[in-house]
């Protein structure tokens, strides 16, 4: 069975917000509304943050909104909800996460070709606020020079 694949919800804060240094891609344990709601677009992933709670790596404030069939039982829109990974990216991710200066972000939210919802994750710096300067200013220049190039 093949399943489309154009489901694509970005967190696009992250990257101005953050510098990514290490991408991983992570199942995402779900309920059956809930991937339901992705499937139709319905997440946002804007305030979302990754944790570790023990051992167990949760991404929180993942906002999911109700499925929008009035048969089925709703879901909490922002539970916290488990990441899948390797435990050898699981323990790689605890020890830099607890060093000083980095974190984990969510970056988007995909199915694969078998239709399971994926997320990816990053590790992350923060950016100074020149940074954030530098990175308008960087994509602002981009889009003169394609508008340039258009002509």
């Amino acid at each position: 069975m093949q399943m489309k694949n154009d489901i694509q919800i970005k967190n696009k804060r992250a990257y101005f917000d953050y510098h990514i240094v290490e991408e991983f891609n992570a199942g995402i344990a779900l309920l059956g509304t809930e991937i339901k709601a992705i499937r139709q677009g319905k997440a946002n992933m804007s305030d979302a943050f990754c944790m570790f709670i023990g051992e167990v790596l949760y991404v929180r404030n993942l906002h999911i909104s109700e499925y929008s069939h009035s048969s089925f039982h709703h879901h909490d829109i922002k539970r916290d909800r488990v990441l899948l990974l390797h435990k050898k990216e699981l323990k790689k991710l605890k020890a830099k996460s607890e060093e000083k200066g980095y974190t984990i972000v969510p970056l988007r939210i995909y199915t694969n070709e078998r239709g399971f919802a994926k997320i990816q994750i990053a590790l992350a710096q923060g950016k100074k606020e020149f940074d954030k300067r530098d990175s308008i200013k960087d994509r602002e220049s981009k889009r003169e020079m394609d508008r340039a190039m258009k002509f």
